[in-house]
């Protein structure tokens, strides 16, 4: 606010200053003769006469030493200081391999279901998805049940071949034969019971009463639907996919930092997130594993990271914006107000701190600021500061408010 009242008061002083001459037609505003209005021509550096106002020359501002000192301008240099600062990053929400399952038909059979599933919804472990019905699961169980009891009878046998050969009164090969085939229906019995329980069909309380003609299809994990692949009446060969189910347990960040920040990157550090797709909110996360891999064409090196308290609505490879928070870094600070942001880009002002001269000549220098801290900003310099200068570190805003004045100025 007070720079648009900067800019605003000083940009009406400068028009009214320039339209109040009474400039004759086709004159194209030649203000290098003396129009005895009490206005000093240009000299011959260039240089305006300021009544007051902040002046430009072709390198950079001019103030006075009055408007300097009215501003209450103040110089200084770079401090050394711990903030806590940030790796940028991009990247998504990623999954593991192992966090995908695919529902599969366990036998051939019909597709029976009446509850509607759709595509992004949750679904509980052991949840019915639908039911299989295939007249040859009734004949498994019966085939079992027969066994069962022809083996009971063998076992039978066993025991008076057995008490027979004990009282001389038996053959010892026709023991060894009962033996034999009491083997032989048992692991009969075994297998059979071993299918029918992969069907999801018990054989502990199997009776001729609880034969049934249809097996359970059940949720493996809970998790998102990612795909759906049946429906009601559909005849399902074994292994048919029916369901793609992703766990969101095991959701987390997958980002990519460039090459010169890797080195600040460390296991356990803070992360802050957003997805511009969901909006604005901030999430958080933490730095779980650093890559093995750069990637030479992106420059970049895979950063996986946990999250952290509430979770974003999943979606899965959504792009996120993502800052990595380094632990107490030591960098080159400047006050808060030092450092002005124009749009995409940001700056500060430098000029010669000398006294003995009536006008100061400023510049400005393009920066990269970092994060914030107790009203110092982390900086980084694209161009070394010029030689002789300081870095204008109270009453940046005013000269920032001329300059704008400045522009306007000689758009008019």
């Amino acid at each position: 606010m007070n720079i648009i009242k900067y800019i605003s008061i000083i940009t009406m002083s400068l028009l009214m200053l320039s339209c109040g001459h009474n400039h004759k037609e086709g004159d194209g505003h030649d203000h290098g003769h003396d129009h005895g209005h009490g206005h000093s021509s240009h000299d011959d550096s260039g240089h305006h006469d300021d009544h007051g106002h902040g002046g430009h020359a072709e390198g950079g501002l001019l103030l006075s030493q009055e408007q300097a000192k009215t501003i209450g301008l103040k110089f200084g240099e770079f401090s050394s200081m711990k903030v806590n600062d940030f790796v940028k990053a991009t990247g998504v929400l990623g999954l593991p391999a192992n966090a995908h399952s695919t529902v599969t038909a366990r036998a051939s059979g019909i597709i029976v279901g009446k509850k509607k599933f759709v595509e992004g919804g949750f679904i509980s472990k052991g949840e019915v998805i639908a039911h299989l019905e295939n007249p040859e699961f009734i004949e498994m169980q019966q085939q079992y049940l027969e066994i069962m009891a022809e083996l009971a009878l063998q076992r039978l046998e066993v025991d008076r071949q057995e008490t027979l050969v004990v009282q001389n009164a038996g053959i010892l090969k026709d023991l060894q034969q009962a033996e034999a085939k009491s083997r032989i229906l048992s692991t009969k019995a075994t297998g059979i019971s071993k299918q029918l329980e992969y069907l999801g069909i018990s054989t502990d309380n199997l009776t001729s009463d609880s034969i049934r003609d249809r097996i359970t299809i059940s949720s493996p994990v809970g998790g998102y639907i990612s795909k759906i692949d049946f429906h009601n009446g559909m005849y399902a060969e074994r292994s048919t996919s029916l369901m793609d189910i992703i766990s969101a347990k095991h959701l987390h960040l997958e980002l990519d930092v460039f090459e010169h920040d890797i080195a600040k990157v460390k296991n356990g550090q803070k992360i802050s997130y957003s997805i511009p797709a969901l909006g604005s909110k901030i999430y958080k996360g933490l730095v779980n594993m650093i890559g093995k891999e750069f990637d030479s064409q992106t420059k970049t090196v895979r950063i996986h990271g946990h999250l952290e308290g509430e979770e974003p609505q999943f979606i899965k490879d959504l792009f996120i914006n993502a800052k990595i928070w380094l632990n107490n870094i030591t960098v080159d600070a400047l006050p808060e107000k030092a450092v002005i942001t124009d749009g995409a880009t940001s700056f500060i002002f430098v000029a010669n701190d000398d006294s003995t001269v009536e006008e100061m000549e400023f510049e400005k220098l393009t920066v990269i600021p970092g994060s914030t801290s107790d009203g110092y900003t982390a900086v980084k310099l694209l161009d070394p500061v010029p030689t002789g200068m300081k870095i204008v570190t109270e009453g940046a805003y005013y000269i920032y408010a001329q300059s704008k004045v400045g522009e306007l100025a000689h758009e008019h």
